[in-house]
C-alpha cells in the first residue's frame, strides 16, 4: 500500500504553469494542488526524480493575480492516462512566495 508522504495541507489549484528543469528546455504544465511544502503538476513531459528546477505559475492572492516562482526538486514522476503527474518538494521559498502560498492554503 502506498503512503502519502506529503507534509502539511494541500489545496487544489488548477492553473497553467511553466516548469524549467535545470539545464533543460522549459515546458508547459498544469498545477494540480499546492501546499507550503510542495506541489504537483500534470504535463506531457517526463522528468526524473531528484532533478531540480523552477515552477512558475499565477494565482490569486487576496483577489489580485500574483506570479509565483518556486525552486523545487522532483520527488516523483508517474505516467497516468495521457500525461505525467509530477510531484515537487519546494526548496527554500522566498518570503513573498511563502506568504502567498500560506494565504492561499488557509
Amino acid at each position: 500500500m502506498l503512503v502519502d508522504q506529503r507534509q502539511g495541507a494541500r489545496k487544489i489549484l488548477r492553473v497553467r504553469a511553466m516548469v524549467v528543469i535545470d539545464r533543460d528546455a522549459p515546458f508547459a504544465a498544469r498545477t494540480f494542488d499546492l501546499g507550503l511544502a510542495g506541489m504537483s503538476v500534470t504535463a506531457g513531459t517526463k522528468v526524473e526524480a531528484g532533478q531540480a528546477g523552477q515552477v512558475v505559475f499565477e494565482m490569486l492572492v487576496d483577489g489580485k493575480p500574483q506570479i509565483i516562482t518556486c525552486r523545487a526538486k522532483v520527488s516523483h514522476c508517474i505516467f497516468s492516462g495521457n500525461e505525467f503527474k509530477i510531484g515537487f518538494v519546494f526548496l527554500p521559498l522566498t518570503p513573498e512566495a511563502t506568504d502567498a502560498i500560506a494565504r492561499f492554503v488557509r
